[in-house]
């Protein structure tokens, strides 16, 4: 099973940016799927969870601003970023949420004026 990230880039600050995952493999439907982030000098830490069930997990940090759903039939995984702040800049990852496996190369998040 592989995750791919996309759908980064810049944004000025109040702006919105929509991430994907897409899976490739036949373990997603079942699987909670995250997005984590990390930024210079940071641990990456986790930003939003979903699981098969449709069940959604949100740090503190993006409650409000942040929503995270799936298509299973998709194999996707997307995070609608809205009121992006500049703490947000950070690579984006895409991982299982429970049983990570190798992560990839993420997608780059930058939020500046």
């Amino acid at each position: 099973v592989q995750l791919m990230e996309s759908g980064g880039g810049l944004v000025r600050p109040g702006g919105s940016l929509r991430l994907s995952c897409v899976a490739s493999g036949s373990v997603f439907s079942s699987s909670a799927v995250a997005w984590f982030r990390q930024a210079p000098g940071k641990q990456r830490e986790l930003v939003a969870a979903i699981t098969g069930g449709m069940s959604a997990h949100y740090e503190d940090f993006v409650k409000g601003r942040f929503t995270i759903t799936r298509d299973n039939a998709k194999k996707t995984v997307w995070l609608q970023m809205n009121s992006l702040k500049p703490e947000d800049t950070a690579v984006y990852y895409c991982n299982f949420w429970l049983t990570p496996i190798d992560w990839g190369q993420g997608t780059q998040v930058t939020v500046s004026s």
